[in-house]
């Protein structure tokens, strides 16, 4: 199982928002935003911080924190 490493998932959960959305969004396929959203592959830092400001969230909110 991957590394649970973005939260990219339950931020759209919360807002209400799915990943079809996000994917026309930010211009990525489906597959790609599934992908990331599942954590089977992570999003480059500057579509992270694209992705931040689609969903108005602080970057930090995205990731999953190395500190408890």
């Amino acid at each position: 199982m991957a590394d649970r490493i973005n939260r990219i998932k339950e931020v759209l959960v919360i807002q209400g928002k799915s990943q079809v959305w996000l994917a026309e969004e930010l211009g990525k396929s489906t597959t790609s935003i599934t992908a990331i959203c599942n954590n089977k592959s992570q999003p480059h830092l500057k579509d992270l911080k694209k992705i931040a400001e689609i969903l108005d969230v602080d970057i930090r909110e995205l990731l999953v924190s190395t500190k408890e």
